[in-house]
């Protein structure tokens, strides 16, 4: 609703139908109680000390029960929906004031989490509904692999034509695995046919490509002579003794780095941290703390987008989705992230971890107010708090 000319970019909807809930929460609270009057009624003042041992080990028990009921319960008892308005974000806010976004993408080992699957993540999130000119993708590969970055050379070029042909047909997801292995070929229009097809074909000759290099386990000469930031490599002596090794694979600050449509392409940085065995590494910490200071250096967007390398986006409007809150006049000072649960696509129902990832996604995510659901992927990024780390991180 408009008060004095107020229009939010957001709403906050209570959940209906939660009246049984409460009731039901109420019983098991009021049984909680029963307990303890028990419990307190019957210490036992004489006997053994085993006795007194046992009676102090299950109201233990019965108390760290509560605390734990006490505090799921209250993340239940009052949820809510927040639903984004991307069309009044749209009439509001023109291209040219919509913030920067650095996407952080981090991975660690080309065989535990392959070249192939990282790009298809990478040109999910280049194909993002965005303005590309404000748009970085930035991959830090700490398993410090020629591998990943001959994969991320291939995505670069076959970026060129993939984000047209997603714009062009409105492709989701556009992530060209996802994609291709559900989509159904279009009959109807030869032209979409044919770009389809032509699309396809590119995606799996690079797959390929890329998949035999990482079953070699080595880049063939004729390939590393074709760009020099192979070169890097031969001073790497192990992916934990390494200098760092930057590249910029698509500068989209050069007026040059468009797509087959002559429209700019987003920015796509490889990161190779330098690694010393003297040297504690942090893990993924370091890895986040070394894309701020890299990013700050290069794009410095406000926003930061971060995913992990084995996901991938279903929903190229997610980021408008997230500006919503963070550009509302009224409240986007208050908040600081958004969160998108992770959806498994690969699950079975064999799965040991099956039953509790759908009852997280499926009912705990979208009734938690903690959570703001849009999408099936995770997304976290900062407004208030960016300018702050990133000081954090020259430091």
């Amino acid at each position: 609703m408009a008060k004095n000319g107020y229009v939010p970019l957001f709403e906050t909807r209570p959940v209906k139908g939660r009246t049984f809930f409460k009731l039901f929460a109420a019983s098991i609270l009021v049984g909680i109680c029963f307990i303890f009057i028990y419990r307190l009624s019957f210490f036992p003042l004489e006997g053994k000390s085993i006795e007194k041992w046992t009676w102090i080990g299950m109201f233990l028990a019965e108390l760290w029960f509560s605390f734990y009921w006490f505090l799921t319960t209250a993340c239940r008892w009052n949820c809510v929906y927040r639903i984004p308005f991307k069309d009044r974000l749209s009439q509001r806010f023109g291209k040219e004031l919509l913030p920067g976004v650095d996407i952080f993408v981090c991975t660690a080992d080309p065989l535990i989490e392959p070249p192939s699957l990282v790009i298809n993540t990478v040109l999910s999130l280049m194909a993002y509904d965005y303005p590309p000119e404000k748009l970085s993708v930035y991959l830090s590969d700490d398993g410090g692999s020629d591998l990943t970055f001959y994969a991320m050379l291939e995505a670069a070029t076959f970026s060129k034509k993939w984000l047209p042909f997603c714009r062009k047909f409105k492709v989701e997801p556009r992530s060209p695995e996802a994609y291709f292995k559900t989509a159904v070929e279009p009959d109807l229009d030869p032209v979409q046919t044919n770009e389809w097809r032509s699309n396809k074909k590119l995606y799996e000759d690079m797959k390929m490509r890329i998949e035999t290099t990482t079953k070699l386990n080595r880049i063939p000469e004729e390939i590393r002579k074709q760009h020099k930031g192979f070169r890097e490599w031969d001073f790497v002596s192990s992916k934990r003794d390494h200098q760092t090794i930057l590249q910029i694979l698509i500068d989209g600050r050069d007026s040059n780095a468009v797509d087959i449509e002559g429209k700019p392409l987003p920015t796509l940085v490889y990161l190779a941290r330098e690694k010393r065995p003297q040297f504690h590494h942090n893990f993924k910490a370091g890895a986040v703390n070394a894309l701020i200071r890299v990013s700050s250096r290069i794009s410095n967007g406000p926003i930061i987008l971060n995913v992990d390398c084995d996901m991938y986006s279903n929903n190229s409007e997610s980021l408008k989705d997230a500006l919503c809150f963070f550009m509302d006049e009224e409240k986007g000072n208050e908040i600081a992230f958004v969160q998108y649960p992770q959806n498994f696509e690969n699950v079975t129902k064999n799965e040991i971890y099956a039953c509790s990832f759908r009852v997280i996604e499926k009912m705990e995510g979208p009734l938690t107010s903690a959570l703001d659901v849009f999408t099936e992927e995770r997304l976290f990024t900062g407004k208030n708090m960016t300018r702050s780390v990133r000081l954090i991180g020259r430091n």
